[in-house]
């Protein structure tokens, strides 16, 4: 029996001699036997680095919020309009992710157009099916990361409206007291009104003056009776705006439960489209047998007339 002798490094060294003679120099042998080994990764698709764009900028969103909560939440940091103005950032970018999910899904959907169908099913039809499955599975992870950033927001919204509605209370019973200690003077203002009827005649004097002093009276109240009808009407905007926001976070949850709906209808439709593939396969074969088993039905028939025949003649 021979014995048997390994030759690897001999090929090796021929292979690097005659790569040599080429031209080529021992880094780029090197590279390229890098190259083997390590094999460069595949291109990633246009979705995908449109998909990777979107979690970065929802990332980024998440983090602009963790970092602004505290001034948008504490009174003493920031102001009004600094709160607006953060408000105003993270709507910005809450419809800049929206968008860039809606541009995925609308390209799943012109794939999924434009892609040809065959009548049979093929390994091809098949591949492509789990990749328009697998982006609507990404597309659905999109949504629910940016749905429970916005919700974090939501939250805090909702401390800083029922913060506003905290302090307007107070102010309401203050003004009010107001308006009850300015009540109390208005009746030594009559007494000295009726005096001052009474003394017309002596002091002429001093009546435009007691005039003056009412009509300013009037005017005080009046303008403090505005002022709390106005306190009111905001403070009731701002409990209607609590209600939206509370909505709002509602009506989200629930899109949130119907798309979880209509990836398990999809997912329903993509199952029974490879069943109907199946069956479409069996019935493709089932014509076939029964072309084939025609044929052979005829086949028999003549040659069973044919032998009828030769045996007719041959008995002649």
């Amino acid at each position: 029996m021979s014995r048997v002798r390994d030759r690897t490094e001999d090929f090796k060294e021929s292979v690097r001699v005659a790569a040599l003679g080429h031209g080529y120099t021992e880094s780029q042998l090197a590279a390229l036997m890098s190259s083997f080994i390590i094999r460069k990764p595949a291109p990633k698709l246009p979705f995908t680095n449109a998909a990777i764009k979107t979690l970065e900028s929802v990332r980024e969103l998440e983090k602009f919020i963790v970092k602004h909560r505290k001034d948008y939440v504490d009174l003493h940091r920031t102001t009004e309009q600094e709160r607006d103005n953060i408000e105003h950032e993270v709507g910005v970018f809450v419809k800049a992710c929206k968008e860039q999910i809606d541009i995925l899904k609308n390209r799943i959907h012109e794939e999924k157009s434009g892609s040809a169908k065959t009548w049979l099913g093929t390994s091809d039809e098949s591949s492509r099916l789990d990749l328009i499955a697998h982006q609507h599975g990404v597309v659905l992870i999109l949504s629910e990361r940016l749905h429970s950033v916005t919700a974090q927001f939501d939250r805090l919204r909702t401390m800083r409206f029922q913060d506003a509605i905290n302090r307007a209370m107070p102010r309401k019973r203050i003004q009010k007291k107001r308006e009850t200690k300015a009540a109390e003077p208005s009746k030594p203002n009559l007494v000295l009104k009726s005096d001052v009827s009474k003394v017309e005649d002596q002091e002429v004097s001093t009546a435009p003056l007691r005039v003056q002093e009412q009509l300013l009276d009037d005017e005080t109240r009046a303008l403090q009776v505005e002022l709390i009808n106005l306190l009111d009407a905001v403070q009731e905007t701002e409990t209607k705006m609590i209600e939206m926001s509370a909505l709002n976070h509602l009506m989200s949850t629930h899109v949130l439960q119907q798309a979880q709906q209509i990836q398990y209808l999809y997912d329903q439709a993509v199952e029974a489209t490879n069943n109907v593939e199946r069956g479409n396969k069996e019935l493709s074969q089932a014509i076939q047998r029964n072309s084939s088993s025609r044929t052979f039905l005829l086949l028999f028939f003549f040659v069973l007339t044919f032998s009828v025949l030769f045996l007719d003649w041959y008995s002649k």
